[in-house]
């Protein structure tokens, strides 16, 4: 193609991000030179990754540095990198549109609130277009290492929906982002402005960050540059360095650098591993907010793994498990091969050693912060906290330690916020109590308010109101806390143990006597749609309820199944009647319409349990047939 320049027009979504971006982050426009930065890092990184099997990409240079420099006449700030570089293919594919999952609902969550967007546009990660912030136009020239000379890019854009490429010859690899500042940010035309960003926001990076050397010139009245360059970061992975020597504020920085993320985490955990089976050093946090992206079991980007301080990727799944996918942050192995291969790290017997001390640092992290910063944790379970509890699944071996990390809403607690951890509930159990007693629900209000309550509230018994997707499988693995048996509300005969006292026993037996003869009708009536009817004390006010059998699926469990498209059994409920309410008592009596009040019964108990109706016109004309009997 020659020289020839071409004109294209962005992805709708990178229109759509510059336009926040400029609006909503510049408040906060230091982070530009941290982005292009970290850019400039992981492009080396890439490089030295590929040049294990191809040395020929160093090009006869193999010092890898990152230089940044200013030209106040010609008004522009330019970081370079001699790192892998892009070709042409690579810099529309990269520069022109954004390549990630979750796009659509990361855009859908934007709210038009200018914070709130903000915090949203770090989770997404900003990148390369975070120099929109600054510059009302942006060069980018660039060839990647191992292409002829001839085969170099030139990238511009001025950030309003097109940008041009262009053919050039570039001599050395590596990628040269030039900014052509806005009018309003002379500031950024100084050696001293540029130096503390880069050494409040970079200081970590371990490649020599390089500027200028200034010095005082007389005759001009001025700094000067004085042609030789200087390192003005430490240019030591922080990981590696010693926690004495590393403040909180350096920590927080190096989070937002690997998580683009613009809030300071809620916890991290820097350990050096020594001896044993493998020598690692990890350093991992827990972010302050979810991701938009957090429910993509798929979407596992948080941890970037190094071997000898060289970067291998940063996406290495086989380092924690999937439950832990929230926690970002850096593991450099000393043991494992530099050409280490996804296919090696699912096998290698160095990696599950990494994988088995990094959950339980993790797991040691959250434990201390429910115990001795309970608002902090709080927060953590509100926006994790679904997530955790996969673990019980997931993690077989930490089973007991994750589910004395798990929190919920109960009937005893305050609203629908998860605060009560199974030790919490265990303390305050009745005496007698043997079980720890659950609802399911598809929401908190619909647990709240089940029929299965009533005979927990009357004699005081707290019970876990369980609404999150996650906990029917959860229940799966969860099946005991501290040796008490874990018993759902919606299940079977319910056996209250102790609680239930003699006299409920004899009353039971005795009404049982009382209803075998509508409870014979009852089910000839109902028998394509239940398994069977009997009386129950579990309910105080509502006429009736239906349970899943002692072995069975619950009728919860059943619709999310469908809802999933998966084959739920095909199982019938069993339809309780409270021999107390009235309309129960009147079934004793009725001749005319016992098929029409038996029938509505049944599709109320449907109804309060969450379910759908066969037929919601039938249950509306039966209704309103026995409305119009009522007398005035």
């Amino acid at each position: 193609m020659g020289a020839m320049k071409e004109t294209m027009g962005f992805q709708t979504e990178v229109k759509q991000l510059l336009h926040l971006m400029i609006h909503s982050l510049y408040s906060n426009k230091e982070i530009f030179l941290r982005e292009l930065v970290s850019n400039a890092s992981d492009a080396c990184d890439k490089l030295r990754f590929e040049a294990i099997n191809n040395a020929a990409l160093f090009e006869d240079n193999t010092e890898l540095k990152i230089q940044v420099t200013f030209d106040k006449e010609a008004r522009t700030v330019s970081i370079e990198d001699n790192g892998i570089g892009l070709s042409r293919e690579d810099a529309i594919e990269h520069l022109g549109t954004i390549a990630k999952s979750g796009t659509k609902e990361f855009f859908g969550k934007l709210s038009g609130d200018q914070q709130k967007d903000a915090a949203l546009i770090g989770q997404f990660g900003v990148g390369f277009y975070s120099a929109f912030i600054v510059a009302d136009k942006v060069t980018v020239r660039s060839r990647r290492a191992g292409l002829p000379v001839s085969e170099g890019v030139e990238w511009e854009s001025k950030g309003d929906g097109e940008f041009s490429v262009e053919a050039i010859e570039k001599a050395d690899r590596g990628t040269q982002i030039i900014l052509h500042l806005k009018a309003d940010e002379d500031e950024l035309l100084s050696g001293w402005k540029l130096k503390s960003i880069l050494t409040k926001y970079s200081d970590h990076i371990s490649l020599p960050i390089q500027m200028l050397k200034e010095e005082w010139d007389e005759q001009a009245g001025g700094m000067k540059a004085t042609g030789e360059w200087e390192t003005v970061n430490k240019a030591n992975a922080l990981w590696a360095r010693s926690k004495a020597d590393i403040t909180p504020e350096q920590y927080n920085e190096f989070y937002k650098t690997i998580s683009f993320d613009f809030a300071d985490p809620l916890a991290h955990t820097h350990n050096r591993v020594e001896g044993g089976r493998s020598e690692y050093t990890s350093l991992l946090y827990i972010p302050a907010k979810a991701p938009y992206d957090l429910w993509d079991r798929n979407q596992q980007k948080g941890i970037k793994l190094y071997v000898k301080r060289v970067f291998i990727m940063d996406d290495a799944e086989q380092l924690l498990p999937p439950y832990l996918r929230f926690v970002k942050g850096v593991i450099d192995s000393a043991d494992l091969p530099l050409n280490v291969s996804r296919e090696i790290l699912q096998e290698s017997r160095d990696v599950k050693a990494i994988r088995e001390g990094s959950v339980k640092k993790v797991l040691g992290l959250l434990e201390d912060m429910a115990a001795n910063e309970a608002e902090k944790y709080a927060t953590f379970w509100k926006e994790f906290g679904q997530v955790l509890k996969e673990g019980m699944g997931d993690d077989p071996a930490n089973k007991e330690r994750i589910a004395k990390l798990l929190r919920f809403a109960t009937t005893q607690s305050e609203g629908e916020a998860q605060t009560v951890s199974l030790a919490d509930y265990v303390g305050r159990m009745k005496e007698g109590q043997d079980k720890i007693y659950f609802v399911t629900a598809d929401t908190y209000a619909a647990a709240k308010y089940s029929p299965h309550l009533e005979v927990f509230k009357k004699k005081g018994v707290e019970v876990l109101l369980l609404s999150d997707r996650v906990d029917e499988w959860m229940l799966s693995y969860l099946q005991e806390f501290d040796g008490k048996e874990l018993q759902s509300c919606a299940k079977g005969g319910l056996d209250l143990g102790a609680l239930e006292d003699e006299q409920d026993k004899e009353t039971k037996k005795k009404v049982e006597d009382e209803f075998k003869d509508v409870l014979k009708k009852v089910e000839d009536l109902l028998k394509d749609r239940i398994k069977e009817a009997r009386v129950t004390l579990r309910l105080t006010d509502s006429p009736a309820c239906i349970v899943a059998d002692e072995s069975g699926v619950s009728e919860h469990l059943k619709r999310m199944l469908k809802q999933a498209g998966q084959n739920a059994p095909d199982t019938k409920p069993i339809l309780e009647l409270n021999p107390d309410h009235p309309f129960i008592q009147r079934l004793k009596i009725e001749k005319t319409q016992f098929e029409e009040w038996v029938n509505v019964l049944f599709d109320q108990a449907v109804l309060a349990e969450g379910g759908q109706l066969e037929d919601p016109a039938g249950f509306v004309r039966r209704l309103n047939m026995l409305l119009l009997t009522v007398k005035a």
